[in-house]
């Protein structure tokens, strides 16, 4: 708009009964002076403004509200379970004990809220496991990739942990832990070792990591989540 000292004037016709000239009326049709604007279109049948509302709200919901997993990570004793859930959890590394029992934390990743509970791996308390299998959508399930002494036994663990009805849904993550020390196995080589190919029914994915500096569990979560948000 024209600053007040910029405006325009219109000079009106000197005759009182003059009409106002169609450019300056609000509306014209065809010079013959002002016509009401025509209302606005009805809205179809069974619309409302409210309604739409209400779809831009979920849909705004389900594209930015947090996801929530439930997550079971379980491996033999000093795989290095603990140490990851709180490289996780805190980005650091926390000096840990042998778990008896469980830890349980909630780890915020992108949009995604994964409660994640550390079950501890000693042999005596493994028959325990089985008491947070209810409603678990992802296993993981980590390795100390430099116990090659220890490996069978973790596959029979893992084997028998599949053949569980409540976890036949869920999805696998290995987690190749301790890629670190030079004697570990490669992420190939625990595969075969655990048996993974033969799991013909089961989405799995193998990730090498390292708890201590950090590396590849990330990746490993990235999988996880894309695979449970699939199945969803």
């Amino acid at each position: 708009s024209l600053s007040p000292h910029c405006r325009r004037v219109v000079p009106l016709p000197s005759h009182p009964f003059s009409p106002i000239p169609p450019s300056l009326s609000p509306r014209s049709n065809l010079g013959q002076g002002p016509v009401h604007p025509s209302p606005d279109p009805p809205p179809p049948s069974g619309f409302s403004k409210n309604k739409m509302g209400l779809s831009f709200t979920k849909l705004f919901s389900r594209l930015f509200a947090k996801k929530e997993m439930r997550i079971l990570m379980v491996g033999l004793d000093a795989a290095g379970k603990t140490t990851i859930l709180y490289k996780l959890k805190l980005g650091e590394i926390v000096t840990t004990i042998p778990t008896i029992g469980f830890n349980v934390e909630t780890v915020e990743y992108k949009n995604i809220s994964f409660t994640v509970w550390d079950v501890g791996g000693q042999d005596k308390i493994r028959p325990l496991w089985r008491h947070y299998f209810q409603n678990t959508q992802g296993l993981i399930f980590v390795v100390d990739s430099n116990d090659r002494d220890r490996v069978v036994e973790a596959r029979d663990e893992l084997h028998r942990m599949l053949n569980e009805d409540e976890l036949r849904d869920a999805v696998l993550l290995v987690f190749a832990n301790k890629q670190d020390l030079p004697n570990a196995m490669n992420a190939a080589e625990i595969t075969d070792k655990l048996g993974l190919h033969s799991l013909r029914q089961r989405h799995w994915y193998i990730q090498s990591t390292c708890a201590t500096s950090g590396e590849g569990l990330y990746e490993g979560l990235d999988w996880l989540s894309n695979n449970i948000a699939n199945k969803a």
